[in-house]
This record gives structure tokens, C-alpha cells and sequence, in this order.
């Protein structure tokens, strides 16, 4: 009778533990309410929080290292990851890009029909609605679009899909983007 009452009050336990990991992680990431479905959500989640801190940390060390009070754009060159090469994890086939500059940290990747674009930057007044023009310009369609900050910087994550007009590759879409972060800073060099 006591080994019922024990595993009843670790299911309880999971249960709960699993209730409270689904209302911590955005709604998209989990595409089932079943067990499975939820870990491995939390898991893509894990993941994209990973990366972001990794991005912050990596511009705290570019800041602290440029002795230049703004931004120098540098020349733009796409950078696709290797399909093999996220966080450790193997056999994930992936089509991604990234192109980086002093301005603006810019990811691309295919996931079936659908695009995950993730930019991370210091905040642009206007700049979500210059990158929306981008896409809306190149055929994709916004179906979600979150957006997070910490002190000064930003990271707007979407989920766009492909239109079928769509000509763009992933690596011209990541330079694409990149280069409205750049249009701004040209400009304000300009001034």
C-alpha cells in the first residue's frame, strides 16, 4: 500500500514539475501538451536562451574591448553554421546563417516552411518595423514575433513563413536584415 501512495506522489510530483516548465516556456516551442513534446520544448528553449547569453556576453567583451564610443560597421560576410553543430546536439538538419557586426548580432535558420530570424542588438528606436519591412519585402509572413530585453540590449526572435514568391536564400535574408541595423548607423554617422 505504501509503494502506491509513493508512486502516486511522484507522478503528482512530475506532474506538477511539468506544469510549471510548460507555463515557463513561450507556447510555440511546445507543440503537444504530452510529456515528450514539453521536454523537448523546454530543451529548444534552453537552447535559445543559451545562445542569447552567449551573444550578451560576447558583446560585453566587444564593448569593453573597442576603444570607439559607437558602432564601425565592418564589411558583411554571411557565416552558415554547420548543420551538426547545435549546442552538441547531433543528426539535427538545419539550413542557417549568421551574419554578425559591431551593431547587431543577425541568425537565420530553416525549419521547414517556416524561418526562426533572431537578431540581437543594442535598442533602435524604429528597427522592428525596418526588419518587418524586410521581410514583408522579400515574400515572408510574421506569425510570431517575441521580443525580449535586458538593459539597453534587445532580442527579437520570429517565426516567419516562406512565401512562395519568396527568392531569397538564408544567408541573403541574415544579410538583409543586417543591413537595416546598418542603414541607421551609416545615418547617424552622417549627422
Amino acid at each position: 500500500m505504501s509503494h502506491i501512495a509513493v508512486e502516486r506522489n511522484r507522478r503528482r510530483q512530475m506532474n506538477d514539475h511539468l506544469k510549471i516548465l510548460r507555463s515557463l516556456t513561450p507556447c510555440f516551442y511546445i507543440k503537444r501538451g504530452d510529456q515528450a513534446s514539453i521536454i523537448g520544448g523546454v530543451i529548444e528553449f534552453i537552447k535559445e536562451l543559451h545562445q542569447v547569453l552567449q551573444s550578451l556576453e560576447s558583446k560585453k567583451r566587444r564593448k569593453s574591448l573597442s576603444p570607439s564610443p559607437g558602432p564601425s560597421p565592418r564589411p558583411l560576410q554571411p557565416s552558415p553554421r554547420p548543420a551538426d553543430s547545435s549546442f552538441g546536439f547531433k543528426n539535427v538538419k538545419e539550413l542557417a546563417a549568421c551574419c554578425n557586426s559591431p551593431i547587431a548580432d543577425v541568425e537565420a535558420k530553416i525549419l521547414g516552411s517556416n524561418v526562426i530570424l533572431r537578431t540581437v542588438s543594442q535598442r533602435i528606436p524604429g528597427q522592428i518595423v525596418k526588419i518587418i519591412s524586410v521581410l514583408e519585402k522579400h515574400c515572408f509572413e510574421v506569425l510570431h514575433l517575441n521580443i525580449s530585453s535586458m538593459e539597453d540590449t534587445v532580442l527579437y526572435s520570429f517565426v516567419v513563413k516562406i512565401g512562395l514568391e519568396c527568392q531569397l536564400s538564408v544567408e541573403e535574408l541574415a544579410v538583409e536584415v543586417q543591413q537595416s541595423f546598418c542603414a541607421k548607423a551609416v545615418y547617424a554617422n552622417e549627422i
